[in-house]
């Protein structure tokens, strides 16, 4: 264990700490508290939650020292907070573009901040000799890589392609990995695709495309932000490295990589009940960075997703729930989806109620590997909102606490640490679902649970 060896991130712990760990709440989940933070703040992400609340959960929930997992991992804000108090952290992410976020997080202590810094100006110093001798970039875009607009105009992607050449030549793994990783987290600010809400070309947002852009200057400064944090990372170290172990893989394989009764506690947020396409919107991330060079590396990733995706099954012909739970409400609340809107197709009520299913489905075996990887009294706190399909309010929250009790877990508590949420694309489609009624509160809740 990590008791008394590693506290270098403590540096970066905001708020004060709770006296009484009966008197801690939750604090409110948003990842959006992250972006100034140290190390959190390296890759913008659009879920997850802040640093803030893993802490308040580690006070909460965790003295002495333990093991924490999460096994949806995300950027790897639960296993960075998990080091920064000296535990133990496991994660699994399956978007191998989350999972190299983890990986460098986590790396930051073992970083040569002089090779760092060498390499930075090394890469100013070869940014301006090749945008202004004419040189022909080597390194070429991803032949596999297809939008349905230019994601690079022609002076953006030779550019970035100077980048790319010199990025390939760094010998230090982990300082390669930084590299890419800056490249990785910025490179949809200077394309011609923007986030609103999900991955689409800025002309459809009624914006211009970026027809030139100082491409190295930007990754250059996300780097240098990069070093500033390491720097203070290694002069807070104290101690043996941190234990830590990044699965690039499902959760649901746990029992193959875990031994039973394992971890003190899970902290994680699994994909909401949506439909947000976390894989499709990092798509030119996972073909920049090489790990995907067409759409057959890019189908495991939609069938392993948590979930599934309504585009997915809302091709099948019925999908029902895998596992008992008698006269549930949740069967019926399936079932009363299934019949709305038959007249639009996939596009009413029958594919909606597939997405439904196979999420709840998903639910339990989520419920299952926690309870194999849980110490005897450990806890999981479960961050998950409640939805809206096709006009229905689905209280995902409470219907995760059922599941989780049929599969042997005991529902502690559910939390409401944050009334209300912004809405998202699937509530705001005109064409996939019905306008959510007025009288439908989004939220988000902490699902607190315990292994008997």
């Amino acid at each position: 264990m990590l008791a008394n060896s590693i506290k270098q991130l403590k540096l970066f712990s905001f708020g004060e700490s709770a006296k009484d760990p009966n008197q801690v709440t939750f604090k409110d989940p948003a990842f959006a508290c992250n972006k100034k933070i140290p190390l959190h703040r390296w890759v913008p992400w659009i879920a997850g939650f802040s640093s803030e609340f893993v802490r308040g959960a580690l006070e909460r929930h965790l003295s002495p020292k333990g093991v924490v997992i999460d096994p949806f991992a995300g950027v790897g804000t639960s296993l960075v907070e998990a080091v920064a108090e000296g535990h133990d952290a496991i994660g699994f992410e399956i978007n191998p573009y989350a999972a190299l976020a983890c990986r460098a997080k986590l790396s930051a202590f073992r970083v040569d901040h002089d090779q760092l810094q060498a390499a930075i100006l090394n890469l100013g110093e070869f940014n301006r000799d090749k945008v202004s001798n004419g040189y022909t970039p080597r390194s070429s875009p991803p032949l596999g890589f297809k939008t349905r607009g230019e994601f690079y105009s022609p002076k953006v992607l030779r550019k970035v392609l100077i980048i790319q050449d010199f990025i390939k030549s760094i010998k230090n793994d982990l300082v390669r990995d930084l590299f890419r990783l800056a490249f990785a987290s910025t490179m949809v600010s200077y394309s011609n695709y923007s986030y609103e809400p999900s991955l689409g070309q800025r002309k459809s947002a009624g914006r211009d495309d970026v027809h030139d852009y100082p491409v190295a200057e930007v990754v250059l400064g996300k780097l240098r932000e990069m070093a500033e944090d390491i720097a203070q990372v290694k002069s807070q170290r104290n101690g043996k490295a941190p234990q830590y172990k990044i699965y690039n893989e499902s959760f649901f394989g746990c029992t193959k990589k875990l031994p039973a009764g394992m971890a003190d506690l899970i902290i994680t947020s699994p994909p909401y009940l949506n439909n947000y396409h976390y894989n499709r919107n990092t798509r030119p991330h996972l073909y920049w960075l090489g790990y995907a060079k067409g759409p057959a590396d890019m189908k495991p990733l939609e069938e392993e997703n948590f979930g599934k995706f309504w585009q997915t099954v809302r091709d099948s012909k019925r999908i029902d729930l895998d596992f008992k739970m008698g006269n549930s409400e949740i069967k019926q609340q399936i079932e009363a989806l299934r019949r709305l809107n038959p007249d639009k197709g996939v596009y009413g009520g029958n594919g909606w109620a597939n997405y439904a299913a196979s999420y709840f489905n998903d639910c339990h075996r989520f419920a299952k590997c926690a309870r194999h990887v849980l110490k005897r009294g450990g806890t999981a706190l479960v961050v998950v909102g409640n939805s809206i399909l096709q006009g229905a309010m689905i209280p995902t929250d409470r219907y995760l606490g059922e599941i989780a009790e049929s599969a042997g877990l005991r529902l502690v508590e559910i939390h409401i640490p944050r009334a209300t949420r912004v809405g998202n694309s699937i509530i705001q489609s005109n064409v996939r679902v019905e306008k959510a009624k007025k009288s439908h509160q989004l939220y988000e809740a902490v699902v607190e649970l315990q292994k008997k």
